[in-house]
């Protein structure tokens, strides 16, 4: 897989298990790429859904994809704080300037204080039912999302102290050219 250069601005596009696009975010800029993990960031950018409603994003972002786990790790710089939201989700694929996954409802809700909350466990069962995911993929993603749960309790890759800041941090210099 060719990785997206520094510098370049990518869509992030969401799909479900369907492959029918669920949402968008029109630019991000991608800080790191390489052919098993992608860095970006965004602020304020376009989201799109999937019914057609667009909402712009309200804070500083730092968006962690890695090609080799099954979820995707968006932290959110806030005035109180890093939160983080992180979906269960295939690993990701570059392909026509876009970082592409499935979206597979599972989402873990992450506070500054590192607590955290798994959401749309009903929303999960719903599709997992109606798209008739194999019980292969259920168990991926209940291993992945206890690699997960790992990582936000040891604090470790986007979780470790620092390091949405100085990626942010990169951000900013970006944007100054």
């Amino acid at each position: 897989m060719v990785a997206p250069s520094p510098g370049t601005n990518v869509q992030i596009q969401s799909y479900k298990h369907s492959g029918q696009l669920h949402r968008m975010w029109k630019s991000s800029l991608v800080l790191k790429g390489t052919e098993t993990v992608v860095i970006g960031a965004n602020d304020r950018t376009e989201v799109r859904e999937h019914d057609g409603r667009t909402w712009v994003t309200r804070e500083p972002a730092i968006c962690y994809f890695h090609a080799e786990h099954w979820f995707n790790v968006i932290g959110m710089l806030r005035t109180d704080g890093i939160h983080y939201y992180c979906n269960m989700s295939s690993p990701f694929i570059y392909e026509d300037r876009a970082i592409k996954y499935i979206d597979y409802d599972l989402d873990v809700k992450v506070n500054p204080d590192m607590t955290y909350i798994l959401l749309d466990e009903d929303e999960y069962d719903q599709h997992r039912q109606k798209m008739q995911y194999p019980s292969k993929l259920d168990y991926i993603l209940q291993e992945q999302l206890n690699i997960l749960l790992g990582w936000i309790r040891q604090k470790h890759g986007p979780f470790s102290p620092g390091f949405v800041d100085e990626w942010y941090e990169r951000y900013l210099t970006y944007r100054k050219f």
